[in-house]
């Protein structure tokens, strides 16, 4: 049995088209509208609706689930356009919203990250910590101490921050740093991993070998436009560490289906709860207090609006009527995103050459193809000025060889996510370029393979602009603006705006980016405690 028998809007892949005529829509009594139909605007109307308020969900395209679905990039080839792992879900939001009962499945990704070097060596960092520490052993013998010293520091930040049950700090409203640095005492290590290190300085104040300095160096750098060089990069690797899905800490793994089942089971529980989901469906306006105006002309009534577009998008639908000082901190977000995913259909896995076979233990986990410090360096400064660096970062998950229901027998389906592209090239367009993105990116995989040219039998490129005009994501940002500890806890947008009756409840709100829903639950809450005190 798939997960698919349990959800009917996976039944459609997500397009779940009108459920009624915009004109009947436009006639009933709403009590909120949510624009949106990524998983948190989903997972918000879900909270909404269980509740017993009267929800309608507007999605601009034909597909529900925004960043976080499942389309069909090649024939009988079932993909997520660019969400790819699970690990930062909401233990809670998992639990209320009953998604086991909908057929939500995953498997860790307990191989943890394989990372292979130009110079033959390989290293295979675990999730288990005894045998992650075994390999370093046997790898860099004088890098196991600070090895596990790294771990205990993120470690120890995560049950400050983040411990399981009530008293998680990305539930409610955001802490301040005084919050969070009464949490954490007088633990200096974890004080400058959160909101002051580089990535460089965090894995050279505690690993000697530079191959594995070099292994970890990606992860501070995640769907951030920022070198590892920059301060503050150390919190995205801590971001991305602080997940217990499933009751396990720090583990990320892949979702039976695909990432998009995730967003699917969300309109699931919503519709069943009463919440009406609409698709193909543009909002022109926010109209503070009142509702929001359709591309068509219809208006739709509604005390509350609640975005879970980008709040740039969210601020262009305002037009206008927007609070000056929350535009200006708005703008103040960088949003311009400098990913580029590739969605590839492969005869075979890679063969790299340092492990050599086409199903191994690191396949079943993520792959690094890694950069030297200087090709970081000289990586992003090319992206920054408008080029397409020699060598890109490029980060490897492997769904089919955990669910081989996602693709035709024998073939498999590779998820590259890479760093760093420019959001405009200095010379040429994206469509002019897009070859050369793609050989770039295989090539920076192919120098630790020996198959990369006979592997590949097609590969979708989507660059920052195509993923802002497929997903709608303002600048192809994957998490509506930068995550750094400048713009992240308290200094980041709140769910409650200035204007009346208007919320949000994207990545750009506490607790940030990822496939984690949470931030849907936490804006919901809000509206229901405001509504209750009018």
């Amino acid at each position: 049995m798939t997960s698919n028998h349990f959800s009917p809007t996976a039944n459609s892949l997500g397009k779940i088209g009108l459920p009624a005529p915009l004109r009947e829509l436009a006639q009933r009594q709403w009590d909120s509208i949510i624009v949106g139909a990524g998983h948190n605007g989903l997972a918000c109307a879900a909270y909404l609706a269980r509740a017993g308020k009267r929800v309608l969900v507007l999605e601009s395209r034909e597909r529900i689930g925004g960043a976080c679905t499942i389309e069909e990039p090649f024939p009988g080839v079932r993909m997520s356009p660019c969400a790819y792992l699970a690990g930062l879900l909401h233990p809670l939001v998992v639990e209320e919203l009953q998604l086991p009962q909908r057929g939500f499945t995953w498997t860790p990704a307990v191989n943890g990250l394989f990372v292979p070097f130009l110079d033959g060596t390989s290293i295979q960092l675990w999730d288990d910590d005894a045998q992650c520490e075994d390999e370093i052993r046997r790898f860099s013998s004088s890098d196991v101490e600070g090895w596990r010293a790294m771990s205990d520091a993120i470690r120890r930040l995560r049950d400050a921050l983040r411990p399981a049950g009530d008293g998680d700090t990305w539930i409610g409203d955001a802490p301040t740093r005084e919050q969070i640095e009464d949490r954490l005492g007088n633990d200096d290590e974890a004080i400058k991993l959160l909101f002051e290190w580089s990535m460089a300085e965090l894995v050279q104040h505690y690993l000697h070998d530079e191959r594995l300095q070099v292994a970890y160096l990606g992860q501070g750098v995640i769907g951030t436009n920022a070198s590892p060089f920059d301060p503050g990069t150390a919190s995205i690797r801590f971001h991305h560490s602080s997940g217990r899905l499933g009751g396990m800490p720090g583990m990320w793994g892949y979702v039976k289906g695909g990432m998009g089942m995730v967003s699917f089971y969300f309109c699931d529980a919503a519709r069943e709860a009463g919440a009406v989901v609409a698709a193909g469906v543009p909002v022109a306006r926010i109209l503070p207090g009142e509702g929001v105006l359709l591309d068509g002309g219809e208006r739709i009534n509604a005390p509350i609006v609640i975005s879970n577009a980008d709040p740039r998008r969210t601020l262009r639908m305002l037009d206008g009527s927007s609070d000056a000082a929350w535009k200006a901190k708005v703008e103040s977000v960088p949003i311009e995103g400098c990913t580029v995913k590739l969605n590839v259909l492969l005869w075979e896995l890679p063969n790299f050459t340092s492990r050599p076979g086409t199903m191994e233990p690191h396949h079943l986990g993520q792959i690094n193809a890694p950069l030297t410090k200087a090709e970081w360096k000289h990586g992003y400064a090319a992206a920054r000025g408008g080029q397409l660096p020699e060598h890109l970062w490029c980060e490897l998950y492997f769904q089919s060889a955990h669910d081989a229901s996602v693709v035709p027998h024998g073939q498999h389906t590779m998820s590259v996510f890479a760093q760093y592209v420019p959001y405009t090239f200095k010379e040429g367009t994206w469509d002019d370029r897009r070859a050369e993105v793609r050989k770039a990116a295989l090539d920076s995989i192919g120098r630790f393979c020996s198959n990369m040219d006979t592997a590949v039998i097609d590969a979708q490129v989507l660059g920052p602009p195509d993923i802002e005009e497929k997903v709608g994501l303002t600048g192809g940002h994957i998490f509506q603006g930068e995550c750094l500890p400048q713009y992240m806890w308290s200094n980041r947008l709140s769910a409650r705006t200035p204007m009346p009756g208007v919320y949000l409840c994207g990545a750009c709100t506490h607790p940030g980016g990822s496939v984690i829903g949470i931030n849907g639950r936490n804006a919901a809450m809000a509206v229901l405690k405001d509504m209750a005190q009018k």
